[in-house]
């Protein structure tokens, strides 16, 4: 039976892939491509850019590229990970001078979120080119947010150097609730939201979940789209966005297993397969096994030293439209002590348990516990994921999925 379903999983999932190469010969050019679009915007101005290691154009970074056009950077402004993208998950950055250009480099994921005032009293235009893999825990959709609403703040035009979303295939998972909000989900989307980094700074912009400032979010807002690309495409990108995502099977299991971050179980940080390998000391109905250990952009992270047993995802896909739920379902049966299964916080309280941040609520925990089927947990999900495909379809750029 295990083979039949598996067997129909790999037919679907080869079946769009071959419906995206189809509809998509030619080649899919990222926005910083298409630098007759752009660069006219940048010439003359002092430019701030927010970016890490995955904005390249053919193998070459943006930064080199603006500086060959003889634009000016005046400064760098990073998210999670850093410039170069090994920083660990969660590690604060500090700023620092970059010592190939001279250029200040300043860190939003340490001392603060977003630049204040002082950054961009140098600048005239904020520049904004990272690759997301479209889940909602994943942090860089925060970062453009808060890059947005300091541009609000400061009165300062925005560009968007948009990239195609791995992920954009699908819409699934529960939609976050505001009791939830964190620095893992901040808004009502759910976990693998179909938007790529354009998209969703219309959705923010267009659903005013950006600051106002004196009543009004007024933004001069300007996307460079993606060309060739759609939401039937499978792209595959050329970078790791993060350490941990060193894979394009990572990346694909990741809006399904990074849920395994709020449970004592190795979601594989320590491993070349984060989030495709999955394990415990204690788990006893799998032969598959492996030891995390420190290394670079995973320095720290549960179970390090210890061989845990448990899944091998590296030579298997997700399905190819949701979230492997059954997958969840049965990694938490497989757990013989099932009241130390989620990590719980010192407060007890709901909001704050990792596992209900990353999911968005507190009902999966429940119906985890509970036993609740797949197909009712779906059900569970249905009416706030019907309200947020309506809206996401307002802010499209590109030609959607069937």
């Amino acid at each position: 039976m295990k083979k039949i379903i598996y067997t129909v999983w790999v037919v679907a999932f080869l079946s769009i892939t071959c419906s995206a190469l189809s509809q998509n010969k030619k080649p899919i050019l990222p926005g910083a491509y298409q630098t007759e679009k752009y660069f006219p915007l940048l010439k003359g101005k002092r430019v701030s850019l927010f970016t890490n290691q995955t904005a390249t154009i053919n193998g070459k970074h943006l930064i080199d590229t603006l500086m060959a056009a003889g634009i000016k950077i005046q400064k760098i402004f990073t998210p999670e990970h850093g410039l170069r993208g090994t920083a660990d998950a969660g590690e604060k950055v500090s700023d620092e001078i970059d010592a190939k250009t001279g250029i200040k480099i300043v860190s939003l994921y340490g001392k603060k979120n977003a630049p204040d005032a002082s950054d961009l009293t140098d600048v005239d235009i904020m520049l904004f080119d990272v690759q997301d893999v479209g889940t909602r825990f994943y942090t860089y959709i925060n970062s453009l947010q808060y890059y947005m609403e300091s541009a609000i703040a400061n009165n300062k035009p925005v560009v968007i150097l948009d990239r195609p979303n791995p992920n954009g295939h699908y819409v699934d998972g529960p939609v976050l609730e505001a009791p939830f909000s964190s620095g893992v989900g901040k808004n009502a989307i759910p976990s693998v939201y179909g938007l790529t980094m354009g998209e969703y700074a219309q959705l923010l912009k267009g659903e005013n979940w950006l600051k106002m400032v004196d009543g009004k979010t007024n933004l001069n807002l300007t996307i460079i789209p993606n060309k060739n690309y759609s939401h039937s495409s499978m792209y595959k990108v050329d970078v790791p966005p993060s350490p941990n995502l060193a894979t394009m099977n990572s990346i694909y299991w990741y809006a399904t297993t990074c849920l395994i971050e709020g449970t004592v179980m190795s979601e594989g940080r320590g491993t070349p397969h984060a989030f495709a390998y999955i394990g415990h000391p204690s788990i006893s109905n799998k032969q598959f096994s492996f030891t995390p250990g420190p290394r670079l952009g995973a320095m720290n992270s549960k179970l390090y030293g210890q061989l845990c047993y448990g899944w091998d995802l590296t030579n298997k896909m997700p399905p190819p439209h949701q979230i492997d739920l059954g997958l969840i379902i049965e990694m938490y049966k497989s757990f013989p002590q099932k009241d130390s299964f989620f990590i719980r916080p010192k407060s007890g309280e709901p909001t704050a348990y990792f596992f209900n941040k990353l999911a968005g609520n507190a009902v999966l925990m429940e119906q985890l516990k509970a036993g609740v089927s797949e197909a009712d947990i779906r059900k569970s999900w249905e009416p706030k994921l019907t309200e947020y495909k309506s809206k996401r379809k307002k802010y499209l750029l590109y030609a959607d999925f069937k």
